[in-house]
């Protein structure tokens, strides 16, 4: 990290933004595999996260001359610790993680090696594993390197690592080891990490509740793109028949339909699943619904509809009427039933109920973060 920004963070006019910093400020390079030996410094250019993924890339230098560039991949196993958990194993001391360079159509499985000090697993690919000079390397270093090691080379990534400012994109999907460690028994059935079988929303076609508008993806993607400049009526709505409605609920009908621009979807970091922006049309409805391992924020921009909250889920709602809902695959629950206009926030954490409807003359558009809980 450039030091000027240290030499300003904690002026107490800036201490305001620590909350803004701090993911920033916690990747220390001393932390990384061959930091083990003074003689070797790494220069980590960017850093980017996503649910239990952590990438980064930069430089790395022995005794103070450059030797290579290289790529880091950790990862912290919580979604693989419960799936391999509901198959009565517990993760080794190993994971391979499936990782792909779309930009120049590489790709590779690497080993990744559980790393005490960062409580992860982890594995580097360096351009190169020749020092920079004949000096021979560390031996607290050299036991790391090699084929499958904690710190490898991947012929395949050479023209990428050669330029690493130039990869933008990194795919991945973890699952467990091949083999059972210490005992060395073969997993016939390793299960995979990757991102929940999740897939994305795209405008391929305007027919509502398409499958051609579900896009099927089985990886995580690390994009390092710093910033995005977006106008919201540039990105093509996906349209949507009875959304989060079940087939025996009364209000179901073939004209009931919504639409969502998808703005930003696998762009987002953490545990961010997507933003995006809903167009009630008047006389419409979304489906009342339970999150459960998940957590949604609506913010009302345009409009004035009816949104539905769990009866309990809102303390301060107890003055608002209670209405029975049929609540998408859960059936009739009792909501709160509240009206909203431009400026009114829903939240819903996980257990949470909430909907919206749409009894005016005028379209209801709000937008809605969506990420997974913790």
């Amino acid at each position: 990290m450039d030091s000027r920004f240290n030499d300003i963070f904690d002026l107490p006019e800036n201490n305001i933004f620590r909350v803004v910093f701090y993911p920033d400020r916690i990747y220390h390079a001393q932390a990384l595999a061959a930091a083990r030996s003074r003689r070797y410094r790494y220069n980590v250019m960017e850093v980017r996260s996503q649910s239990d993924l952590t990438v980064m890339k930069g430089e790395v230098y022995r005794d103070e001359l450059f030797m290579t560039n290289f790529l880091r991949v950790e990862y912290r196993a919580h979604r693989l610790v419960e799936l391999a958990r509901e198959q009565g194993r517990a993760l080794s001391e190993q994971v391979l993680a499936f990782v792909r360079l779309p930009e120049f159509n590489v790709e590779t499985t690497l080993r990744l090696h559980y790393a005490k000090n960062i409580d992860a697993y982890a594995s580097e690919v360096w351009s190169t594993l020749d020092g920079p000079d004949p000096t021979p390397h560390d031996f607290m270093v050299l036991d790391l390197m090699g084929w499958q090691g904690a710190i490898t080379r991947v012929p395949a990534f050479n023209d990428a690592l050669a330029d690493v400012k130039a990869i933008r994109k990194v795919e991945i999907a973890c699952r467990e080891n091949d083999r059972d460690l210490p005992f060395g028994y073969r997993i016939g059935n390793p299960q995979w990490d990757n991102n929940y079988t999740r897939n994305f929303q795209a405008p391929n076609t305007a027919d509502p509740s398409s499958d051609l508008n579900t896009v099927k993806v089985q990886n995580y993607l690390i994009d390092f793109q710093r910033g995005w400049f977006l106008k919201n009526t540039d990105v093509t709505p996906v349209r949507y028949r009875n959304p989060l409605m079940e087939g025996d609920d009364p209000e179901r009908h073939q004209d009931n339909i919504i639409e969502m621009r998808w703005i930003l979807q696998r762009e987002l970091g953490s545990n961010l699943v997507f933003f995006h922006e809903v167009i009630i049309p008047p006389g419409k409805i979304e489906g009342t619904h339970r999150h459960i391992g998940s957590e949604e924020l609506y913010y009302i921009v345009e409009g004035e509809g009816i949104a539905y909250m769990g009866e309990h889920d809102d303390p301060a709602l107890a003055a608002y009427p209670v209405v029975e809902r049929s609540i998408f695959g859960i059936g009739k629950k009792r909501v709160r039933e509240l009206p909203v206009s431009p400026g009114h926030v829903i939240y819903t954490k996980s257990g949470g109920i909430h909907g919206i409807r749409n009894p005016g003359m005028k379209p209801l558009r709000f937008v809605a973060f969506l990420y997974h809980n913790a």
